[in-house]
């Protein structure tokens, strides 16, 4: 029933702006969340079907979809609950809920707190007040599991989402230290489930090569599903980043196409969307796994 609203909606939208589309049934539709920046990092909005081109592994594809809307999204906030964090809450706290403020009214949103465990918080709600209690009731203590709390995170998404779009964003202070899921396996996940990772280091009291490690691991795991990363000095900068992302969120383009290459192999495919605009900066996930 989702889908076919979604089709229904793609199609009434772009049928609003005079645009042709053909839209395939398939179940092996791949849909792309596009963010295009400019070179002052603001975000490119208004730009024709005709800019834009998809590759999978190298070959290119037929745009079946596209739109640049507004969509309410199901949203996981993932908040660092350990030791080291009892002074920043506050802050984080704070931040977080200028997120949900500054989002969709439509969204639904639920929240994990993690040190060594991981735990559902806030189930989905868009109770501005509900969620400002979950947010402010944390208790800093124990270690850091940030990989299993995010795999959590992905799963709840995976069974409890009522929005097709998800979104999930980790704050974290220091390196990953007792988590079993791996980076690798939880960039593939993320991947199989369309679910978008924005992360947000807080890694300033970290050791150096501590801080090197986590912010590698943030890194790639926001660019291979299509989020980013940020590293503020002081935690009271956050306060400006998450505002961004929900902005970002609610200015991306969506792209879909059906694969040219229909073998059901469980393959890692690889994607690459280039914007006919000099300059800008284009961010989507990196690829998908066929279906085996």
């Amino acid at each position: 029933m989702r889908l076919w609203c979604v089709i229904l909606s793609t199609l009434a939208s772009l049928a609003s702006y005079g645009q042709e589309v053909t839209f395939r049934t398939d179940a092996r539709l791949v849909v792309l969340n596009v963010s295009v920046f400019d070179q002052d990092g603001k975000i490119v909005r208004d730009l024709p079907v005709s800019a834009f081109r998809v590759y999978e592994n190298g070959e290119p594809q037929t745009i079946s979809t596209f739109r640049q809307e507004d969509v309410p999204i199901s949203l996981g906030l993932i908040i660092d609950n350990s030791a080291s964090m009892i002074d920043k809450r506050d802050r984080v706290a704070s931040a977080a809920l200028a997120m949900v403020k500054a989002s969709n009214p439509q969204d639904e949103v639920f929240i994990i707190n993690f040190n060594e465990k991981a735990v559902l918080a806030k189930e989905f709600t868009n109770n501005i007040k509900d969620l400002e209690n979950a947010l402010r009731n944390l208790d800093a203590k124990g270690e850091t599991g940030m990989r299993d709390a995010l795999l959590l995170g992905i799963e709840h998404l995976r069974h409890r989402a009522h929005k097709d779009k998800k979104v999930l964003v980790v704050v974290t202070d220091g390196e990953d230290n007792s988590s079993v899921e791996t980076p690798a396996h939880l960039a593939e996940v993320a991947q199989q489930n369309d679910v978008i990772v924005y992360a947000v280091g807080l890694l300033g009291a970290e050791e150096p090569e501590s801080a090197a490690r986590a912010k590698k691991q943030l890194i790639e795991l926001t660019q291979q599903t299509g989020g980013r990363a940020w590293f503020p000095n002081d935690v009271a900068e956050i306060a400006n980043i998450t505002p961004g992302i929900a902005h970002e969120i609610r200015n991306q383009y969506i792209l879909a196409y059906t694969p040219s290459n229909l073998a059901a192999d469980g393959s890692f495919r690889k994607i690459r969307v280039n914007v006919d605009r000099p300059g800008v900066l284009v961010r989507t996930r990196t690829g998908y796994y066929a279906p085996k």
